[in-house]
């Protein structure tokens, strides 16, 4: 057994852990209002905007199928994504389950001689090469509380440069979806080309409370209710030309898109440290009342050994 000042430093350091990780939980816990209410602010917002776009798309008909942002390239080879992980660990599985996620849809559709390139967001992102030896091409920095769509302008017109100029025939995002403080999921979706029969179930679709299906399912559902309304109207006119309308409304899009992504993916690492540390405060409260109750047999034991000793000393002036 542990000598008794041994036992002693080990629950001064434990107690000093555990204010460090109720600190920590405190401290995400604050991030993470702030975060979640941003999401729910404009998550209505972004799933609105995809399905604008996409009835823009089906309503301009010729000028939309030969928009550069909308052509599915008939052999894709080389795929861009762009990973969000956070700048910082002590948040659980939060990063490792994101670089998972990603990697197995890369296994799951793009494994047969497809090139595949990472943009990260978050220092953490850099995972993604050491463990499973993919390319990072582009590394962005990424706040902890994110309030503009502006932060994702540089990200945007990366990715749409490099989709129009052929270097990718393909872009996805790969984000944490926020559920609720308990439970994130990770998520890989496509942004480029804008597609609604696009394998992901989820494309353009955030948040799991405004989620009834695919995408492809929703807009189908809505416009099927609409169409019941008399006062409905599917027709569009566009000023000054259905292209000229895509060529800026497509671009907002893809911001608006990794706007949210970013957003849910904050609120996520947020709950998940806060989670996280949670957890580790209880752990250290759980070990600090072990080491207290060894502490006190080592003390007993002690207080027994030294009573047992006068005994005997005591017995032997005695005789």
């Amino acid at each position: 057994m542990a000598s008794i000042k041994d036992i002693q430093r080990r629950i001064k350091s434990v107690k000093n852990t555990r204010k460090v990780t109720k600190a920590m939980e405190m401290v995400a816990a604050a991030k993470m209002r702030k975060a979640i209410e941003s999401v729910l602010k404009t998550r209505t917002y972004a799933n609105l905007s995809w399905e604008t776009i996409l009835n823009i798309s089906k309503a301009a008909n010729g000028a939309a199928a030969g928009h550069k942002l909308l052509v599915k390239r008939d052999k894709v080879e080389r795929v861009g994504i762009i990973l969000i992980t956070s700048n910082r660990g002590l948040c659980g599985g939060f990063n490792t389950n994101i670089i998972t996620k990603a990697h197995k849809s890369i296994e799951m559709h793009h494994k047969d001689g497809k090139k595949v390139e990472f943009v990260t967001i978050g220092k953490k992102g850099i995972g993604a090469k050491k463990y499973y030896g993919y390319d990072v091409v582009a590394e962005f920095p990424k706040e902890d509380i994110i309030t503009e769509v502006k932060e994702v302008y540089d990200i945007a017109k990366l990715v749409i440069d490099d989709y129009t100029s052929g270097k990718y025939d393909k872009v996805m995002v790969a984000y944490t979806d926020f559920v609720n403080a308990a439970t994130q999921e990770p998520r890989v979706k496509q942004l480029l080309p804008v597609d609604i029969n696009a394998e992901d179930e989820y494309l353009g679709v955030v948040g799991s409370d405004t989620r009834v299906g695919t995408t492809k399912e929703m807009i189908e559902e809505k416009t099927e209710k609409h169409l019941s309304d008399e006062k409905y109207d599917l027709d569009y006119t566009f000023e000054p030309s259905p292209m000229e309308v895509l060529d800026e409304m497509i671009p907002r899009l893809i911001e608006v898109q990794l706007f949210q992504a970013l957003l849910e993916s904050n609120a996520s690492e947020h709950s998940a440290r806060m989670t996280a540390m949670h957890q580790a405060t209880d752990a250290a409260s759980d070990m600090i009342s072990e080491l207290t109750l060894s502490y006190n047999k080592a003390r007993q034991e002690k207080i027994t050994n030294e009573i047992a000793e006068i005994t005997a000393g005591a017995n032997a002036l005695s005789m």
